[in-house]
């Protein structure tokens, strides 16, 4: 089995958790650049809890990426594009979300991404809170797996919509911010971990979960009370830090 896809799996295993409270039945999704052409990506309809390799297709990326930029394809016919996107037209066909992963994996230094839907997060996702939570930071360790600052994607539909969404507003980020986000949050729907290894899409979903329990906990008795620029700063230039992340390869 191919390394990235053995530990694609893994990772799928570790955000399944039914304990995590991150995904249940066949939510959320996976994938794993393989080289600059081709990526995998969890198939639609599979388990991230019970994946195994049969449940993982490989895609070409170009293919795949070329279905954003198509402005006259329609929803109706896109699961024909996707299965032509199949590398050999092998496997499963690709979860309809194969189309932000494509996108994500081209970032630099990105090589794994994860989607889920956490309890914790989701209920601020789906309450007047959420760009709060996605902008701005209550503790250290948050900014340290998660980033400074996270994207926000007003809510759209799955899919072609929201891949096309990603893409505009995550590039806003990256030329408004100077780095490449470690957390993009979707009203109304979950969030996507980006990083270059496993551990760190990891740390930063369960970080993210961890923040969002905190945030509600703390608006219960008043607050949140978010961290200041100026501290979020420090904390992103402090060497003891880099080191951790560096030492948790995240």
């Amino acid at each position: 089995m191919n390394e990235n896809i053995s530990a694609l799996i893994q990772l799928s295993h570790e955000i399944g958790r039914e304990d995590r409270q991150l995904a249940i039945l066949a939510e959320g999704n996976t994938s794993a650049k393989l080289s600059n052409s081709q990526f995998a990506v969890k198939a639609s309809g599979c388990s991230l809890a019970t994946l195994v390799e049969a449940d993982v297709t490989s895609c070409d990326t170009a293919k795949i990426l070329a279905l954003i930029a198509n402005k006259t394809l329609k929803e109706e016919t896109l699961d024909e594009f996707l299965l032509e996107a199949r590398v050999d037209g092998l496997g499963k066909k690709p979860s309809v979300e194969a189309m932000f992963h494509a996108w994500l994996l081209a970032l630099e230094e990105v090589s794994f991404v994860g989607h889920c839907h956490p309890v914790a997060v989701n209920q601020i996702l789906c309450s007047p809170r959420a760009r709060d939570f996605a902008e701005r930071r209550l503790f250290p360790d948050e900014i340290v797996c998660c980033g400074p600052a996270s994207v926000f994607i007003p809510y759209v539909d799955p899919g072609l919509l929201l891949a096309r969404e990603i893409q505009e507003r995550t590039n806003t980020f990256i030329q408004q911010n100077g780095y490449i986000p470690r957390l993009i949050l979707l009203q109304n729907h979950g969030i996507i971990a980006l990083g270059s290894s496993p551990e760190a899409v990891l740390a930063c979903l369960l970080m993210a979960s961890k923040a969002a329990a905190i945030f509600m906990g703390a608006a219960t008795l008043g607050g949140p009370n978010f961290m200041s620029p100026k501290h979020v700063e420090r904390i992103v230039m402090r060497p003891d830090e880099a080191y951790r992340q560096r030492q948790l390869k995240i």
